[in-house]
């Protein structure tokens, strides 16, 4: 019996032993210094899964220092192979694995089955990318025009000890996101998960050490924002923060980053625009436009929340939109046809149930979900149905704030001047979506929108080979690609005089 289907019987999964979980720290688990728990939780029932060691600044010490023993010690003589060795050899783990980590991942924070099942190809793609690109970093001959004979050229080096601090959303990628261009490029990494949904770090914590990877390379050390994720940011120690997460921890993380001016790469928040046109393919916009928001039940920091529509097909689309959404089955996410799971924690529920109320108030038509979804077994999670708001203008609260639910606003536009500067007047920049059959205006659309990313009749690709990140309040540095590699690397100029 696999163990979802064990889990979908009334079992327990295999990581989830009864004992609390506890920090890896320098290749040890520890308790946290003060002996603290916390409680997390099963956002589709409101179960307890397990007590989690509450790390906090001693804890985060500890780990720091254990991560600055390493990467002075044998890690910093490990070869690009090595590394690339042992990337391969936890993508196989990861890989061997799958399952159990994809339950984890719907237990801990709520997406569906079909939605974790999905990220196969992607976490393996991602470590086997960065098992590519441990021997591909390399410096350059750089001709220079001094007189004389002068040779000078570069080397790239580990830039040191990463802070990694990763949101509940996607615990599996956002880990793998962190630890992968970390192990390729010869860096040691303290990470520190989201307090709502810290089980799957742990477990690929353990695969870690399974695959070889040194002491104090890795390390893990759960907690909450305030405590041992502040801690990380202003630690003297640290040379980079990579941080996802909200635009308000984002600037609190710049701030801290000042003691010893550690570098910083964040991917923040979003409001992202999704333009369908009037000739636009609606058969495949309709699907496309309301997954862009309902997938992971909204809680996707690129979702095309704001869907802007051509005023021509405004009411059919977003009519088509909405019955869409009614017809996806919203349910724990350990049910093979679940295909919107709970929110994560009662507080996202009460943020989101909060937007949904404002929405109302400022006059927006919900067609579509508007309250929270009780009865039929759901009384106990955190369930918002897919909600499609009509009749919204770009001054109201739900048209731009992020919700980070899946709640729709639709905006009715006339041309395409009109939408590209509604589109752009945010301060966020992350994604943006485009539905049209004309090139002319997918190009003109691509080049105009201010957003780290533009799909073109399609929403949310991703690939390892291909960046990620934002504009304006949504951040700056880049996840995936070699630019993401990148961030985590220094770059030395060496100067010889041979004459």
């Amino acid at each position: 019996m696999t163990v979802i289907q064990t889990l979908q019987q009334g079992g327990r999964h295999p990581f989830l032993d009864g004992k609390p979980k506890r920090m890896l720290i320098g290749g040890k688990w520890l308790e946290a210094a003060s002996g603290k728990t916390f409680e997390t939780i099963n956002p589709a029932t409101g179960e307890v899964l397990a007590q989690v060691a509450e790390g906090d600044k001693e804890d985060i010490d500890r780990a720091v220092a254990a991560a600055r023993a390493a990467f002075t010690g044998p890690w910093s003589r490990a070869t690009p192979y090595e590394r690339q060795a042992l990337l391969l050899k936890l993508a196989e783990l990861v890989e061997r694995d799958f399952e159990e980590l994809t339950a984890l991942d719907t237990l801990d924070m709520g997406a569906p089955l079909s939605r974790t099942r999905n990220n196969r190809a992607r976490a393996l793609g991602m470590l086997r990318y960065y098992a590519g690109q441990a021997t591909s970093i390399h410096g350059e001959t750089i001709p220079n025009s001094l007189p004389g004979e002068h040779v000078s050229f570069t080397l790239k080096e580990p830039v040191g000890v990463v802070g990694a601090i990763i949101p509940w959303n996607g615990p599996l990628t956002a880990t793998i996101w962190k630890i992968g261009p970390a192990l390729a490029t010869g860096c040691t990494v303290v990470l520190k998960p989201a307090e709502e949904a810290p089980l799957t770090p742990l477990r690929i914590a353990e695969l870690c050490m399974e695959a070889g990877v040194p002491a104090g390379v890795v390390n893990v050390v759960p907690g909450y924002g305030e405590t041992a994720g502040a801690a990380l940011a202003a630690h003297p120690d640290v040379d980079k923060v990579a941080f996802t997460g909200s635009c308000g921890t984002g600037q609190a993380i710049v701030r801290a980053s000042a003691g010893n001016l550690k570098r910083v790469s964040l991917e923040l928040g979003g409001k992202s625009p999704d333009i369908v046109f009037a000739d636009a393919h609606l058969e495949s916009a309709v699907p496309g436009a309301a997954m862009a928001v309902f997938a992971n039940s909204g809680q996707i920091c690129s979702a095309g929340t704001r869907l802007f529509v051509e005023k021509r097909v405004y009411d059919e689309f977003v009519g088509r939109v909405a019955e869409f959404g009614k017809a996806l089955k919203v349910g724990d996410g350990l049910r093979d046809e679940t295909q919107v799971g709970p929110l994560v924690s009662a507080q996202q529920l009460d943020r989101v149930t909060g937007y949904l109320a404002i929405g109302r108030q400022e006059g927006a038509r919900p067609l579509s979900g508007g309250e929270r979804l009780t009865g039929e077994g759901l009384d106990k999670g955190y369930f918002v149905p897919p909600t499609v708001f009509a009749d919204v203008n770009d001054s109201m609260r739900i048209a731009q704030e992020e919700i980070f639910g899946p709640v729709i606003s639709a905006i009715p536009f006339t041309d395409i001047e009109e939408v590209i500067a509604r589109s752009n007047a945010t301060t966020f920049g992350l994604g943006s979506g485009v539905w049209t059959r004309d090139v002319s205006k997918a190009h003109k659309l691509a080049r105009a929108i201010r957003a780290g990313s533009v799909w073109v009749n399609c929403y949310q690709a991703m690939d390892p080979a291909v960046p990620f990140g934002g504009y304006k309040m949504s951040g700056y540095g880049r996840e995936s690609g070699m630019q993401h590699v990148e961030e985590y690397l220094n770059v030395k100029a060496v100067w010889i005089r041979t004459g």
